[in-house]
């Protein structure tokens, strides 16, 4: 089976559920519009906070859609997608971000990073955002580390805005003993939840739109097997409604009705 045949057999003008889709164009279920809202009140307070939720839930997409609607004139955004790069591979991130060399040595370097990041408010004027996404993937020295960024203006100015975004983990790691100054820095804390049955029946319908397909093409049963088996969780929703597509079309079916999606959940769980 070929792409381009599934395409013209359901008339798309590109396959559904891809992950090219422009932030202005992701459907925004509540808990992702919750999450964008949040993060955008931390960087507008210059705040610190903990986004987190399951894997698939949302999270990246929600971060990526609150740091595109931010003001480039009036803000520096220092995004790392993966933190296991080290203590010093963070504060190198911070700084090339910033227009900086990094320096050699760690005695130099923390330094460095605490000046540009001050440079970058008060002769630049903008706020600097520090999002660091599968946080919960950071080291303990890492975590540490960040927090004597925070400590550098000894709390009389903060020095960025800071979202940590990750699996649920991330969560009761900061709010361990090891990490008290940390968690008490933490001004907001938002999970994200997996969508509704009805915001999921509308997340199909939205994608389906952008590929070109804007009537039904999911029965009610196929849409609600889909929601049960991916828990509203968006990635998992991708996951099976493309694998039900690929069913409906092995069995030259105009509409995904229920046992194809019961096919597609066969195919993905073993089950």
């Amino acid at each position: 089976m070929s792409i381009e045949r599934l395409r013209a057999h359901y008339g798309f003008s590109k396959m559904p559920f891809g992950k090219d889709v422009a932030p202005g164009a992701l459907h925004r279920q509540a808990s992702q519009q919750e999450a964008v809202a949040r993060i955008s009140f931390l960087v507008a307070e210059g705040a610190a906070g903990v986004v987190t939720g399951e894997v698939g839930a949302g999270k990246t997409v929600a971060l990526r859609a609150a740091i595109s609607a931010l003001e480039p004139s009036r803000h520096s955004v220092v995004y790392l997608s993966n933190p296991t790069v080290g203590v010093r591979g963070l504060h190198a991130a911070i700084v090339t971000a910033l227009g900086g060399i990094p320096r050699f040595h760690a005695a130099a370097l923390v330094p460095q990073t605490a000046d540009l990041l001050a440079q970058e408010v008060a002769e630049r004027g903008k706020r600097v955002v520090l999002a660091i996404d599968e946080a919960h993937l950071c080291s303990p020295e890492q975590l540490e580390g960040i927090r004597l960024l925070m400590n550098a203006e000894l709390d009389s100015v903060s020095p960025f805005s800071l979202v940590l975004c990750g699996q649920p983990t991330l969560r009761r790691r900061i709010r361990l003993g090891a990490f008290a100054a940390l968690d008490q820095r933490i001004a907001l804390r938002y999970h994200l939840q997996g969508m509704s049955a009805t915001e999921t029946g509308e997340y199909l319908a939205h994608h389906l739109a952008l590929a070109g397909r804007s009537d039904t093409l999911f029965s009610d049963d196929a849409i609600a097997l889909v929601h049960q088996v991916s828990r509203g969780l968006p990635r998992a929703v991708n996951n099976l409604a493309v694998q039900s597509l690929v069913a409906a079309y092995a069995q030259k079916k105009a509409i995904v009705d229920e046992s194809s999606a019961q096919m597609a959940v066969a195919e993905i769980t073993g089950e």
